[in-house]
């Protein structure tokens, strides 16, 4: 069977459904992953609360890459790209399948850049943190698309759209990052919860720009003020937030969930696009 044909079967024995909504989490602490708290909490209800996917496809802070790239293979890896923490946490698997024919539709469907299939990443813990709460049985095919660091908001939010005929073949896109993220500035006092003067002012200004559905001031948002300039001191935790923005339809609204500061300059604040 020749590589169209693939295509054409793939796509048509996606289920045919109503079209899925579009995630944005505030990933914080890879310790979420194993722990049971509110922000876990909040993925598991909102999992419940939506169809149940025929594939999740995640834009993770932690997929840097030159260049757009998808994950490829049948079985994913589960990647520890982190350092420091307990060992119960590097024991984690996520053994979800993968979907080479997704990752084939995926960069088909991308018309404003070159998207490689890739054989070499696999599930980090910006994607697999999340999803093993949302769904536990590790059932349902998890791609990655990686960030282009050579791109700006602006074209992150355009290749956004380019992706949006999944949404109508069940396939649920997932940003993973945090809107304030400035672990250089982080407080062990507030670890639990609260956040600086500026985080706040800065998630504020996020927040009010979302529900507005005011994103030319998202895509620039280095006009935004010294708030978010501290806010975003690296823009890989953000931009997952403009493929989110990106597949929003203009009668489609958001509802903001795990909406808190924690750590003095870190923000779990997700959002649901329906």
């Amino acid at each position: 069977m020749d590589t169209l044909n693939q295509f054409k079967t793939f796509t048509s024995n996606l289920p045919k459904s109503d079209i899925m909504p579009v995630l944005f989490m505030g990933h914080g602490s890879p310790m979420n992953g194993i722990e049971v708290n509110e922000f876990s909490k909040g993925w598991s209800d909102m999992a419940k609360s939506i169809s149940l996917p025929s594939a999740v496809l995640v834009v993770s802070a932690h997929w840097f890459t030159h260049g757009t790239k998808v994950t490829a293979m049948d079985m994913p890896p589960t990647i520890h790209d982190f350092g420091g923490f307990p060992e119960a946490l590097f024991n984690v698997q996520y053994p979800a399948p993968g979907s080479p024919l997704l990752a084939a539709e995926t960069a088909r469907l991308v018309k404003t850049t070159s998207v490689t299939l890739d054989h070499d990443w696999g599930l980090d813990h910006g994607a697999w943190t999340v999803i093993r709460h949302m769904y536990p049985k590790a059932d349902i095919p998890v791609l990655q698309l990686s960030i282009d660091y050579t791109k700006g908001a602006q074209h992150h939010y355009e290749l956004a759209k380019e992706l949006a005929a999944l949404r109508k073949k069940g396939v649920l896109i997932l940003g993973s990052g945090n809107m304030v993220h400035n672990l250089r500035m982080l407080s062990w006092e507030m670890i639990n919860g609260g956040g600086y003067d500026w985080a706040i002012e800065a998630s504020e200004k996020f927040k009010t720009a979302i529900l507005n559905k005011d994103h030319q001031s998202l895509i620039h948002y280095e006009n935004l003020g010294s708030e978010v300039r501290l806010a975003i001191p690296t823009p890989e935790h953000y931009l997952p937030l403009m493929y989110t923005l990106g597949l929003q339809a203009e009668k489609e609204q958001v509802e903001l969930f795990n909406d808190k500061a924690v750590g003095g300059s870190l923000t779990m604040t997700s959002i649901k696009i329906a």
